[in-house]
């Protein structure tokens, strides 16, 4: 049971990739919903987002116009864009294009692909495939509140290479190919960190949190080595020997690029993983207290109430859930479609 709980500190060893434990941990969901052929004249309006979404161009071009924002931004062939701002857009094919609600368009289809415009001409076809991610209610503002309100990956670039490979097997695998479902909220998950991927290695700048922590040359190894033993009792001379800083450098450098102390982003970790492991009922108080270095349940639980807010039981009793034997299997975190 407990080592359930913690299999995911036990991944980390393997990966030895931060940004890969908090995608899991906050059990990012992918959802490829289809897309849209268009030709012609034509313009869909999309309310805003309650969700991360994204689409990307297989094939053509065309115009994005945010609402409220009178300067619009061309897309091409194997551009991505990621929302995580709740702003309605309209995409088009001229930069004053009139869009119609994509609830009209797409409420009563029966195929993933829908045709839009003219279908008698080619003069801007586009071909485009759409999507939200989500991650688990609970863990929401630790996803939300790092990431961009806007990514745009150019297909000229040479990181988007590997989104264009993406993009055209989600289009292939919405031909209803046997096991397609899997297959594309698992390509889906894949475009989301590939978008990562790209925006930081553009050198964009990002506010100071465990994303940015976790590319920081100084920083990533030292996050690397709280993940893999976050039961350890670490002391500020060890991480900051592991970022090859100065004990006084490395604390200010870490909190100016996590946002908090090392040791308070120790705490916090640790307490996402006692949230997970109640949450799914994979281990008592006692056993959490033992496994993540606390040297009794009375110390657990008080620094659980501090940085959660309430207690670990009445944290248990209100957020509780029945996990579907078919999720415990699912190791990637990736959801399925609907």
């Amino acid at each position: 049971m407990l080592e359930s709980a913690y299999d995911m500190r036990n991944r980390s060893r393997m990966i030895d990739d931060p940004l890969s434990d908090v995608l899991r941990l906050a059990e990012v969901h992918s959802v490829v919903a289809g897309g849209f052929y268009a030709s012609g004249a034509w313009g869909i309006h999309f309310p805003p987002p309650d969700k991360v979404k994204f689409f990307g161009v297989a094939r053509g071009q065309g115009w994005i116009r945010f609402d409220g924002d009178s300067t619009p931004m061309r897309f091409g062939t194997g551009d991505v864009i990621l929302l995580a701002a709740p702003r309605g857009f309209t995409l088009a094919s001229e930069p004053d294009m009139p869009g119609i609600e994509a609830r009209a368009i797409f409420a009563d289809r029966t195929d993933a692909f829908v045709a839009v415009g003219s279908a008698s001409s080619t003069e801007h076809e586009v071909m485009q495939v759409g999507g939200h991610f989500s991650p688990a209610t609970a863990y929401s503002p630790l996803l939300m509140d790092v990431l961009p309100p806007f990514i745009h990956v150019p297909g000229s670039l040479p990181e988007a290479r590997a989104l264009q490979w993406i993009l055209q097997h989600l289009v292939q695998e919405r031909e209803g190919l046997p096991g397609a479902a899997l297959a594309t909220s698992q390509l889906g998950l894949l475009l989301f960190v590939q978008v990562l991927r790209a925006h930081l290695t553009s050198g964009a700048a990002l506010k100071a949190s465990w994303l940015r922590a976790a590319t920081d040359v100084r920083v990533a190894p030292v996050l690397r080595l709280m993940h893999s033993d976050p039961a350890h009792s670490w002391r500020l001379d060890e991480l900051a020997r592991a970022a090859a800083m100065s004990r006084t450098g490395f604390a200010t450098h870490f909190k100016a690029v996590a946002g908090e102390s090392p040791l308070a982003y120790l705490a916090r970790w640790r307490m996402h993983l006692a949230e997970r492991a109640l949450r799914r009922g994979e281990a008592s108080v006692g056993d959490l207290a033992r496994t993540l270095g606390y040297a009794s349940e009375s110390a657990f639980s008080h620094a659980f109430k501090r940085i959660v807010g309430q207690s670990p039981k009445h944290y248990e009793t209100n957020h509780r859930k029945t996990v579907p034997p078919e999720d415990r299997l699912l190791s990637t975190g990736v959801g399925h479609q609907g």
